[in-house]
């Protein structure tokens, strides 16, 4: 009897990590045969004048930030151990029910895969019996990920899996799978990373939050002999604008906007300056490349990035000279990029689509169903 089962992945764009788990995920899923897969951004369809409005919150509280003035950061630390009241949490929890439940009689899913922490789902999906997943898309646990609703959670590390069970959830619901990347990634040949020979920098420039200081950076990054900047703004036109006029014909400093193909780009690199979300720290430990982080916004992006430096795969620094004088010593000393090479293959999980999929598949057969196609 051939099973195969309807799929909805639920994602939200507050972040480009969460979609691109997802896209991981629907690949996934497309290549083991399965023809009903779905992916949909719960709140920009469901509610798209408040996900405008959440979305412009949590930009602004990003770059603020900077002036220490953080209204995200501080209501994920107000919010960590336990669901106090908060407007954006609330908001995910109670503001998606309504799309969620036609959605679901629409597509009459088996399985709903949470890739973003809607708190709605778990519930909606127990009391209408069908089978919720929930992915940890972080190195970071926080409340809002946790019901007593979800049939099984799959997180990047052993930590975060005792973290759990500390909280409550049984063990047998909580397997350890990494973080979903691009297949790319995840098939790409081990070791390409820290090429210490090609001494180019990777540097990811896609947050807004960078524009207040990424020509300084670049201007002292620049300096430093025989390294090459490679500058990606993805979606950031504007500082990209800036850049392509500042820079212009530097012999050392070439500026790109948005990559598709991130992966070649990070086997040539030495290492890489980043923002800490979840997704692109993972890409960086599967393609084992060193990574610096110049203050890590408030919130998942600074415990991501203190999990990553306590294991000593990255470096955090919190001004411009102590981010260009740990730049600076890494490259002269080319014997540190196999030692973060080295912790960093003891980090690495990168088939963590591959297993989440397999696994879900695998439940559904234990379940018996077997669904037409």
């Amino acid at each position: 009897m051939n099973a195969n089962p309807r799929i909805l992945i639920l994602t939200a764009s507050y972040g480009n990590g969460h979609l691109q788990a997802s896209k991981a995920l629907y690949q996934q899923f497309v290549n083991q045969g399965i023809e009903h897969v779905k992916v949909v951004n719960l709140m920009k369809e469901g509610h798209p004048f408040i996900h405008l409005l959440t979305t412009k919150l949590i930009d602004t509280s990003l770059k603020s930030s900077r002036f220490g003035l953080d209204y995200y950061g501080w209501c994920y630390y107000l919010t960590r151990e336990t669901k106090q009241t908060a407007l954006f949490q609330k908001s995910m929890i109670y503001l998606g029910q309504k799309k969620l439940r036609e959605l679901i009689e629409q597509e009459r899913p088996d399985v709903v895969i949470n890739t973003f922490p809607f708190g709605a789902a778990p519930e909606i999906c127990r009391s209408m019996g069908i089978q919720n997943v929930t992915i940890l898309t972080d190195y970071a646990l926080h409340a809002s990920w946790l019901h007593t609703n979800v049939d099984t959670y799959y997180v990047a590390t052993e930590e975060l899996k005792r973290q759990l069970v500390f909280r409550g959830v049984s063990r047998e619901r909580v397997k350890v799978s990494g973080i979903p990347i691009r297949q790319e990634f995840a098939q790409s040949k081990q070791g390409q990373g820290a090429n210490t020979a090609a001494r180019k920098m990777l540097i990811m420039a896609a947050d807004a939050g960078v524009n207040s200081y990424m020509e300084e950076l670049l201007q002292e990054l620049s300096v430093i002999p025989d390294c090459e900047l490679n500058v990606v703004c993805g979606n950031n036109h504007k500082l990209q604008k800036r850049l392509d006029e500042q820079f212009a014909g530097h012999p050392r400093i070439t500026v790109h906007g948005y990559v598709e193909a991130m992966q070649r780009m990070m086997a040539e690199a030495c290492c890489i300056l980043t923002k800490a979300g979840g997704l692109t720290l993972t890409e960086a430990l599967v393609s084992k490349l060193p990574i610096f982080i110049y203050k890590p916004h408030a919130g998942q992006e600074k415990e991501n990035a203190r999990y990553l430096a306590s294991r000593g795969v990255a470096s955090i620094s919190n001004s411009l000279e102590e981010l260009v004088g740990n730049i600076t010593y890494y490259l002269a000393h080319p014997e540190i990029a196999s030692e973060v090479q080295e912790r960093m293959e003891a980090l690495q999980r990168s088939h963590a689509s591959v297993h989440i999929v397999s696994d879900i598949l695998y439940r559904c057969v234990q379940k018996g169903m077997s669904i037409s196609i």
